[in-house]
């Protein structure tokens, strides 16, 4: 498939998923109703993954007439276990989602027969090692909700619809890179519902290309990167990145842990619908902060993260973490109302030695005093702050603020940190400024560079930060360029001269004229 095609497809694909978004919203909030949409996508994506996958098996064993769809459910059990094996879940032909789909008009139970299948599909890995990647992870598409309708007769009337709106949806065959197409679904429903939710939506989807440039920068001069973090992973847009940037099977596996449980069981359904087998996932739900989850896989060779602004934690009022080996090495906790830098100083303890990690933080964690130039001080005398990027403003949903990237590494060639203005890096599309691809490689190649360039990066020493109050924001070290016009003050004089002479001679001019017409009407 040309790109061109693709580019169509994938337009065609974003229209008609909003008119569907649109149509079957009703009285639903948006933010809310997504989980009908995303949880009914994933319902569907699911059932086509595991019906291709049996389908492909018979039809290399010989047998071409063979439908997984078609068979009845009896005969379909034998291969329940080898299945969960491989493929984590199991689905039993008359609960797929195109034949629960093809009876739903005509089900008058079908909130009923939605639950138990959704139930089924959970249970279906009980026991097995996916069950903690399968739990939960259809308890938001609440077919019984009220939010449906206010009678049972509504409710169905509604799932009748979003079913058939969802399997009307253009996704094309698996060998036509559908699977592209479903990841590019849940990506463009996250955009839009990020974009019309404001500051709710900005809490949980970090803009594609943000995330890419995040990914660049952990992985720059690497083919493959063995484990790849998020401890504060959203939707999972961010992890997922490492697949689109090195390939899926250049990552050896997918870690994150997510605090909100909504949020946490659409990151797990995210790396179902990008096609991540659940043995190369691990997505936790907990507060990475004070419960981590993933002691037992850290280091981490590539770490990206958007972490929540400014919020507030336990800090120094829990007397535990002050002795906690990811904070202890500070001497000091970040503030309780600011718990940005406790984030940092996490992803820098489980950092791989030979890793990278590429943080999005809110601007003031880069000059702010007290227990935050204490962190930052220790960052820097121990050479761990590689580079600080200034980004542009209004990239992020919910906030026109400028944000900025810091990049860690516990293994340096210098005692330096690089300085990269990025603030004129972007293009204005629709409502929002964007990182265009082209703007991604400047960035990318002004690191990778490292030298001192007018205006947008400048290389400073360890110990010039220490003499600046260990205050890295970029503004400090990158001067800006003056775009003012430089007025000539002797030019300008002389011209404002000229205008008076040829001011007056046009008055004389006007003068002369005005009297001859005077002179002719007498």
């Amino acid at each position: 498939m040309s790109p061109k095609t693709k580019e169509a497809q994938r337009a065609e694909l974003h229209k008609t998923i909003w008119r569907i978004a649109n149509d079957l919203r009703g009285s639903v909030d948006g933010w809310d109703f997504k989980t009908y949409v995303l949880g009914m996508l994933f319902y569907r994506f699911i059932s086509e993954n595991l019906t291709a996958y049996l389908n492909n098996l018979e039809h290399e064993a010989g047998d071409t007439d063979f439908d997984y769809s078609k068979l009845d459910d009896e005969n379909a059990e034998f291969g329940r276990k080898d299945t969960v094996d491989e493929k984590g879940f199991y689905i039993l032909p008359s609960e797929l989602f195109q034949n629960v789909r093809e009876r739903a008009a005509r089900d008058a139970n079908l909130n009923e027969t939605l639950e138990r299948v959704f139930k089924n599909i959970e249970g279906s890995a009980v026991g097995s090692d996916s069950e903690d990647d399968l739990k939960g992870l259809f308890d938001d598409l609440d077919v019984n909700s009220s939010k449906l309708g206010n009678t049972v007769a509504k409710r169905n009337g509604k799932l009748v619809k979003l079913l058939d709106a969802i399997g009307d949806l253009p996704l094309g065959n698996f060998e036509d890179n559908s699977i592209d197409l479903f990841g590019d679904a849940y990506e463009y429903l996250m955009q839009m519902y990020a974009s019309q939710a404001g500051k709710s939506g900005g809490e949980y989807y970090t803009p594609q290309e943000v995330s890419e440039v995040l990914a660049k920068i952990t992985v720059a001069g690497k083919k493959r990167v063995n484990r790849v973090y998020d401890p504060a992973a959203g939707s999972g847009s961010l992890l997922l990145k490492f697949a689109k940037v090195l390939g899926k099977e250049n990552v050896g596996g997918f870690y994150g842990q997510e605090i909100n449980l909504t949020t946490y069981n659409l990151a797990r359904i995210n790396m179902f619908l990008h096609d991540v087998n659940y043995e190369k996932f691990d997505i936790a739900h907990g507060d990475t902060l004070t419960d981590p989850a993933h002691w037992d896989d850290e280091p981490f060779e590539a770490i990206v993260s958007n972490p929540p602004y400014s919020i507030k934690w336990e800090g120094d009022a829990n007397p535990l973490l002050i002795n906690d080996e990811r904070f202890a090495p500070a001497g000091v906790l970040a503030p309780k109302s600011k718990a940005d830098l406790a984030f940092t100083m996490h992803i820098l303890s489980w950092l791989a030695v030979n890793g990278t990690a590429a943080i999005v933080e809110f601007p003031g964690v880069l000059y702010r005093g007290g227990a935050e130039a204490k962190i930052r001080k220790y960052l820097i005398d121990n050479n761990y702050v590689d580079a600080v990027i200034q980004l542009p403003t209004d990239l992020f949903f919910g906030t026109t603020i400028a944000t900025c990237i810091i990049v860690l590494k516990k293994s340096k060639s210098d005692n330096s940190v690089i300085f990269v203005d990025a603030s004129a890096e972007f293009k204005r599309i629709g409502n929002k400024n964007k990182l265009l691809p082209e703007n991604q490689d400047r960035i990318l190649d002004t690191l990778v560079a490292r030298v001192d360039a007018d205006h947008v990066s400048k290389l400073v020493a360890n110990e010039d930060i220490a003499a600046h109050d260990y205050n890295i924001a970029v503004s400090s070290y990158v001067e800006q360029e003056d775009l003012r016009e430089i007025v000539d003050i002797t030019e300008l004089n002389a011209e404002i001269a000229r205008i008076v002479v040829r001011q007056q001679q046009l008055r004389t001019s006007i003068d002369e004229i005005v009297a001859d017409l005077e002179g002719a009407t007498k």
